[in-house]
């Protein structure tokens, strides 16, 4: 079921969201300062091709205060933007009863979209975050 969807996702929206995430993580990538915002920017990308049968979850405290300016600076650059593509990819897709999973996995995109740093991508299926740590 999660293979259906995420077609389905891809071709209703996910390859558009995608893309917005690469451009900005070249763009961040760019300006040299701003490359740990591009990576993250690269691997929600992947994570917007592809989200069922994965799920975000924080790293806990080990970022620190770095990673709290960094999604501050996040938000204002960026974030914002990406969270607003989100919410308009996500309208139509609940018009349709096939499409309100998608929107429903497009609002769950919001919150890693306005605050990336800190957080960590898994499979959904039965995975411990102490593996990924």
């Amino acid at each position: 079921m999660n293979a259906i969807l995420n077609v389905i996702w891809l071709l209703f929206g996910g390859i558009w969201l995608a893309l917005g995430y690469f451009v900005a993580g070249v763009i961040c990538c760019l300006l040299i300062v701003t490359i740990p915002f591009g990576i993250a920017s690269f691997r929600i990308g992947v994570y917007a091709l592809w989200p069922f049968g994965q799920t975000i979850v924080n790293r806990g405290g080990q970022m620190g205060a770095w990673s709290a300016i960094g999604n501050v600076i996040w938000l204002l650059v960026a974030g914002i933007w990406i969270a607003i593509g989100h919410v308009l990819t996500a309208i139509p897709m609940f018009v349709s009863i096939i499409g309100i999973p998608l929107g429903i996995a497009n609002l769950k995109l919001i919150p890693v979209s306005l605050a990336p740093l800190g957080k960590v991508i898994v499979p959904s299926q039965g995975t411990s975050l102490q593996t990924y740590r």
